[in-house]
């Protein structure tokens, strides 16, 4: 069992940065992918980026591909996505979610967490 809790949501506007963290309970950390997704009101929950286990692959939505970096840290069981240059579409709900492997598709991912809020503003 993996508790999964994302910080770092705010608003901010437009051309901003965020730092969304997510943070893991459990020694197991270290054998999941890890992934973002995002879900706006009215909308599916999409997929943003993904980082394996060891933090060497990493893929990203094409929405977001130049503008967000995933990365992880496993010996603080905290996985990150750093925000640059956002965008008011960028609004949404952000969660994050732990897997077996790296998947761009929310069915794949066995974990969740609740979910951080990000606003940009025009």
């Amino acid at each position: 069992q993996v508790q999964l809790v994302e910080s770092g949501g705010g608003l901010v506007q437009a051309g901003g940065s965020l730092r969304l963290s997510c943070t893991a309970s459990g020694r197991t950390f270290s054998r999941y992918a890890m992934g973002w997704f995002r879900q706006a009101p009215g909308e599916e929950r999409k997929f943003v980026a993904t980082v394996s286990w060891s933090g060497i692959s990493t893929y990203y939505a094409n929405s977001v591909k130049g503008r967000f970096t995933v990365s992880r840290d496993n010996t603080k069981n905290t996985v990150y996505l750093q925000m640059n240059s956002l965008r008011p579409e960028d609004t949404a709900l952000y969660y994050c979610a732990a897997g077996d492997n790296v998947n761009n598709s929310p069915t794949m991912y066995d974990y969740w967490g609740q979910g951080t809020q990000v606003t940009v503003s025009s």
